[in-house]
């Protein structure tokens, strides 16, 4: 059986924190704050760098007004070095190898804008697996509206569907959309894993490949 399977990107095909947190520490940096701690930053992954960015600039107490101009500083800062600490999880090529030579069309979906996620697909090879990328900025709505989740699959064509994402983000657009969600649950989310909705989780990528060649 064939699947069209979309992904999201940061905390399930790529651990990105490393370059989060220091794009967002440089431009903290800029505005004469001291910087925060990776287990912070990590606790504000999740609906894109705008939301990233507004969480930093509240947990060091300057005002909504600098918000544009501290996005701005830090989207430089990140597109400069967007692949320098990030990778992708252990045994994500080689699944996506095997996925793609069983003919399952795959795709991602992210919070993170267009541009910065191709640019640390394309620094770690592996855009050459996605035949679309859908980005925060690709439509008005972003996750957990499943209208970028839909864009993604109708751009793969028809077929049975399945989602992999890694927080509470990514369950409630594939609940939304009514989509069979795996959970990869070495990601970033908060909630435990036996409280949140999925199909399946997993912690192993050689695990989602058998599920998807069992289904």
């Amino acid at each position: 059986m064939t699947h069209a399977i979309v992904f999201d990107l940061d905390g399930t095909l790529v651990d990105s924190v490393g370059d989060l947190h220091m794009a967002t520490n440089k431009m903290l940096a800029e505005f004469d704050k001291a910087p925060l701690s990776l287990a912070t930053i990590t606790s504000f992954i999740g609906n894109g760098i705008p939301a990233l960015v507004g969480l930093a600039r509240q947990e060091v107490g300057l005002p909504e007004a600098l918000q544009d101009q501290m996005q701005t500083r830090m989207l430089a800062h990140y597109s400069d070095h967007p692949a320098d600490l990030t990778r992708p999880y252990d045994g994500v090529v080689a699944t996506l190898t095997a996925l793609q030579a069983a003919g399952h069309p795959m795709g991602v979906c992210t919070n993170k804008f267009h541009a910065p996620s191709v640019q640390v697909l394309e620094a770690l090879d592996l855009m050459r697996f996605f035949d679309v990328v859908i980005g925060g900025d690709s439509l008005p709505q972003r996750k957990p509206d499943p209208a970028p989740l839909f864009a993604a699959f109708d751009a793969l064509g028809s077929g049975h569907r399945l989602y992999i994402g890694d927080s509470e983000v990514d369950a409630e657009t594939a609940a939304q959309a009514n989509i069979p969600f795996g959970l990869f649950t070495r990601g970033y989310r908060k909630t435990p894993v036996d409280q949140m909705t999925k199909t399946f989780a997993f912690d192993d990528y050689a695990a989602l490949l058998a599920w998807v060649s069992a289904a």
